[in-house]
């Protein structure tokens, strides 16, 4: 259910920036391919790299422009150079088309600690975040929405609290929408006083369909033998995506291993030497695996339309009321969806056979809250490499910071 409030304050996240002006994807496409062919150039000088069922991708994607979708792929997080590593390992088809380089989620207190770092993220497609409710997280659910499937927000037949759980249920029919419905969602137009328009102006320019790929662990995970390459729990936020764009995007999901080994965690401490190539010669990594199921998500995304329509706040009926933020069974729903992907990248982990069988409890979120609120008195037996971020003290930074599985 696309709740229009969401979407218009994502479209007012991303306009902090001038991505409509001519020039920005002439830019960003500069900044995001010499970063990129600099990253596929010294991953292939120091390390051996390899990427496996990238057809899956290829599929996935081609699915998504299809169907007027966009597509989402979620991957573990071993390591600080995951992300341009991951990315720029991809046949060189992935990198030519700005609209065709992903999006994604960047660290705000480390990618944007400045001005000119801010700049240079945001040119290449990254949003900062800081806390579950924010902007950077309805920027993302409005870029998953393709910008023909608002339309229904501006249609004045339907009254105002159904108007967020319509837009779904129009969407999800495709081109079985009957043609006297079809077109009044295409005929309707907003007044210029309506208050809720969310398509007056797009925040950024594009011809097809986004790619937002995503790390839901949220922070670097480096575990030592036996447990190394296993995952934390999901945080909900990658839920939200799902749930709340206005189509299902495509979901792909994706393991990697080896660029833990560019960047050991317990190299922190080895200044100006953290940012050298370690474990020159070392293997990388990447496996796609299946697109998860399309009913699958529609079926998640029914729930959430249930929970919608029955806790709805009719004062405010184009926002996320308090219940569908903070109460227990949209917390559930959230955290079950979180759980399903974790468990279809772990399938593509445990698939390898090359790592010892992961322990159950790492996708238990109560097991990381205990184990980060007593910065791993709580089970010995596991051990970081480096420092476990999610601990509070080490994130003063963001006032904001929580750890209740969002």
């Amino acid at each position: 259910m696309s709740h229009p409030d969401v979407l218009k304050r994502g479209e007012e996240f991303l306009a902090e920036y001038p991505r409509t002006a001519p020039w920005w994807n002439y830019v960003s496409h500069a900044t995001c391919f010499g970063m990129l062919m600099g990253s596929k150039a010294l991953i292939n000088l120091f390390y051996k790299p390899h990427v496996h069922n990238v057809e899956k991708l290829d599929f996935a994607l081609e699915k998504a422009r299809r169907e007027n979708r966009a597509l989402l792929t979620v991957m573990n997080h071993m390591s600080v150079v995951d992300d341009p590593g991951f990315f720029s390992l991809l046949p060189m088809r992935f990198l030519t088309d700005i609209d065709t380089v992903r999006w994604g989620f960047g660290a705000h207190n480390i990618c944007f600690s400045t001005p000119a770092l801010s700049w240079f993220f945001n040119l290449g497609k990254i949003l900062g975040t800081k806390r579950p409710f924010q902007g950077s997280v309805d920027a993302a659910i409005r870029i998953l929405s393709p910008d023909d499937t608002l339309d229904l927000e501006f249609s004045p037949w339907a009254k105002e609290v159904e108007k967020p759980s319509l837009i779904q249920e129009i969407n999800n029919l495709g081109s079985m929408v009957p043609e006297n419905l079809g077109l009044a969602v295409k005929t309707a137009k907003p007044s210029a006083e309506a208050t809720n328009i969310l398509m007056s102006k797009l925040p950024f320019i594009r011809t097809k369909t986004s790619w937002f790929h995503v790390f839901p662990e949220g922070f670097v995970l480096q575990l030592e033998e036996p447990e190394n390459n296993s995952m934390r729990y999901f945080k909900w936020g990658i839920s939200r995506l799902i749930l709340e764009s206005t189509r299902a995007p495509v979901v792909l999901p994706v393991y990697s291993y080896g660029f833990e080994k560019i960047v050991p965690e317990d190299s922190q401490s080895d200044g100006i030497k953290r940012w050298l190539p370690h474990n020159i010669g070392a293997e990388i990594h990447v496996t796609f695996g299946d697109a998860i199921a399309d009913e699958k998500l529609e079926n998640y995304r029914k729930e959430w339309r249930k929970l919608c329509a029955k806790y709805s706040d009719p004062k405010t009926p184009g926002d996320l009321s308090l219940e569908l933020k903070h109460g227990k069974k949209a917390q559930n729903l959230r955290s079950q969806l979180a759980a399903d992907l974790r468990d279809h990248v772990l399938a593509i982990r445990e698939g390898l056979g090359k790592f010892a069988p992961e322990k159950a409890k790492f996708k238990d979120p109560a097991f990381w809250h205990d184990y980060t609120v007593t910065e791993g008195a709580s089970d010995e037996s596991v051990k970081f490499i480096g420092k476990n971020w999610a601990i509070k003290r080490l994130q003063k930074h963001l006032p904001e910071y929580e750890d209740e599985g969002h």
